[in-house]
């Protein structure tokens, strides 16, 4: 298939693929003479592995490890980037965690303040209170 093709299957646009090529992400194919690269299903779920593991908060550097030949990285190396992964996302959770409360108990204050006169998340333009212009 055209690169066209495979950029519609793997759900990403034809600059995606080639921004993956030039990471050395994805291989390259082959031009024929007079013919455009073939591509395969192979680098379609290859792109597609490359945007699950940057949903689940991978980097490119990171997943280009996870795409290595098992036989160039051990499987300890591929677990620990993984426990890594856990750990920053569990602190993630801790800090988005502190950081709604800190906006929950804000936002009580400016709705206890009357037409915002006092109200803390008050700038030059902006006031959360019901009814603020």
């Amino acid at each position: 298939m055209n690169i066209s093709r495979a950029a519609k299957l793997a759900g990403v646009n034809v600059e995606t693929i080639r921004y993956y090529q030039r990471r050395g992400l994805v291989a390259v194919p082959a031009k024929p003479i007079g013919s455009h690269r073939r591509y395969s299903l192979d680098v379609v779920e290859r792109i597609r592995f490359i945007k699950r593991a940057q949903a689940w908060g991978f980097s490119l550097d990171e997943i280009s490890l996870l795409l290595q030949p098992a036989r160039e990285v051990q499987c300890a190396q591929v677990q620990e980037l993984v426990q890594e992964k856990i750990q920053t996302l569990h602190s993630q959770m801790r800090d988005l965690g502190r950081m709604v409360a800190g906006l929950e108990s804000l936002l009580e204050q400016c709705r206890g303040q009357p037409g915002c006169a006092q109200c803390p998340l008050r700038g030059d333009a902006l006031c959360l209170a019901p009814g603020a212009a």
